[in-house]
């Protein structure tokens, strides 16, 4: 009897359930929305308990509709929102707080006083990482400096940490306190080279060891959880952009995949060996399975990529629905000249600029909804060109960039990304590489898969954009999209 794999993809906005099957074939999914908070500007938080209670509901909904029976599933997966930062009470299992977003600019103060101290050196000798407000670290800090109570309760061994996927672990397991090298490489305070903690920086942000999870593997069993009555093993855990890399078959070096979900993030596979990259790249391990080699990859990071689009619909309400994007951009020409530069809660790469907020240049009497739109959609692109670009500088050659995420389904976007980066943009025949890739590593362990050559063979197939843009248009824009990234920086939003 063919055996089936369930993958919990625990988003930003969304916690999601794919049941896949030995085919690599979706055939059943769920989804839940759960609430965004934003206590005030640059500030964005979750509710941990929602986040589990909505996981849980989107995995029965997904089983329930799949018509497939728990007793064949032979393993669950999670991928997870990474950096996003929880701490909770080790008997109770309640959070001291909610969960600081990686999108939260709230400890960009930390940031500035720990590069002040001299230790962006060190950080980026250790991580792989740059000192940033994106990263578990400074989160991790402010929660034990600013909760009532906490920094006292966590030297106590009361507390424990853990980004989403160790959240949503210890509670599906009933206790179990791990996580995988792919999320613990992204706390900076993770040491990737020699796969531990690193003793310096806890030293450096005040963090009680005993408060951390178990590293290990992203493809073994960490532990087994209930699923409709049915004792499955959780064995599979990676966050959500190396997930990708992994469901899209990225598994040798120069493979490259962008996701365009809420942000959108460029990985390529750089191999066994370490990179030195600079220009605002930054360096991550890559999910493999126990026994495996450990990998590493390259990574620039968009912090506002499908979230512009959410914007439009939910705050300016310019569109009814996300999927609305693309006819209306479509019913224009161009821009118009106008051009939106998303720094909602700043820019990442390669700019790494904490304090810029978003503006909207090159406006007229005439900029109505649809040139908006079309700007927005743009800006996903020109963003991701940015990082593009650093790559190849960095001597990553890119001719073919492998796309994925919800925003990949649009086609004016992909369209746009082929022209402005001038390559070719290639969809997989599912949009669920992220689910996809922690099924994936949860099936090698469970025995579902063979290996990575099997795995290879199933992912074929997909949507091919070829660039059809003139050089010299393709420059004119990228000049307009230049001067209104550097007008934007030039506001301090602070």
């Amino acid at each position: 009897m063919m055996k089936y794999v369930l993958a919990l993809d625990e988003g930003t906005t969304s916690a999601r359930a794919v049941l896949f099957d030995a085919e690599c074939r979706a055939v059943a999914m769920a989804q839940r929305e759960f609430t965004q908070i934003y206590p005030r500007a640059g500030w964005v938080e979750h509710d941990a308990v929602e986040i589990y209670a909505k996981q849980c509901s989107a995995m029965t909904e997904c089983v329930a509709k799949s018509g497939v029976s728990p007793s064949d599933i032979a393993a669950v997966g999670i991928t997870n929102q990474r950096e996003t930062t929880v701490v909770w009470d080790r008997r109770t299992g309640e959070p001291v707080c909610n969960a600081i977003v990686w999108q939260c600019r709230r400890t960009a103060d930390i940031c500035d006083r720990l590069v002040a101290e001299g230790l962006s050196g060190y950080v980026s000798e250790k991580t792989g990482l740059r000192i940033d407000a994106y990263f578990s670290g400074t989160k991790l800090k402010w929660i034990l400096d600013n909760v009532p109570g906490a920094r006292a309760r966590a030297e106590r061994g009361e507390l424990l940490f853990g980004t989403v996927d160790c959240w949503l672990l210890w509670k599906l397991t009933g206790g179990v306190h791990a996580t995988d090298r792919t999320n613990a490489s992204r706390t900076m305070l993770y040491d990737i080279s020699a796969d531990r903690w690193d003793d310096g920086l806890l030293k450096a942000l005040g963090v009680p060891a005993a408060m951390l999870p178990e590293v290990r593997s992203s493809g073994e069993v960490y532990g087994y959880t209930d699923v409709m009555g049915v004792r499955l093993p959780v064995c599979g855990i990676a966050g959500d952009q190396q997930s990708a890399l992994f469901g899209q078959g990225c598994f040798e070096p120069g493979e490259a995949k962008n996701t365009y979900g809420t942000g959108c993030f460029l990985l390529a596979n750089t191999g066994e060996t370490r990179p030195d990259v600079k220009n605002g790249l930054i360096v991550t391990a890559a999910a493999t399975e126990k026994g495996a080699p450990k990998q590493f990859a390259i990574e620039g990071s968009v912090f506002v990529g499908g979230a512009a689009i959410q914007w439009l619909r939910d705050e300016l309400r310019v569109i009814e629905r996300s999927a609305d994007s693309e006819k209306l951009a479509l019913s224009v020409p161009d821009n118009g000249g106008a051009y939106l530069v998303p720094a909602f809660v700043g820019l990442g790469a390669p700019y790494w600029d904490m304090r810029a907020r978003g503006a909207l240049f090159g406006i007229t009497r005439g900029t109505d909804g649809a040139a908006l739109c079309r700007a927005a959609l743009e800006s996903i692109a020109y963003q991701t060109d940015d990082l593009i670009r650093v790559m190849r500088e960095a001597g990553l050659p890119l001719t073919c960039l492998k796309a994925d995420g919800g925003a990949s389904q649009n086609r004016f976007l992909m369209q746009f990304q082929a022209d402005i980066s001038d390559l070719e943009v290639l969809l997989p025949p599912s949009p669920e590489a992220t689910a996809l890739g922690a099924a994936l590593l949860a099936g090698l362990a469970a025995g579902v898969w063979r290996d990575r050559a099997e795995i290879k063979e199933k992912l074929v197939g997909g949507t091919r954009y070829s660039p059809l843009m003139s050089a010299e248009e393709r420059a004119r824009l990228l000049d307009g999209w230049k001067r209104a990234v550097a007008a934007c920086r030039a506001f301090d939003g602070n």
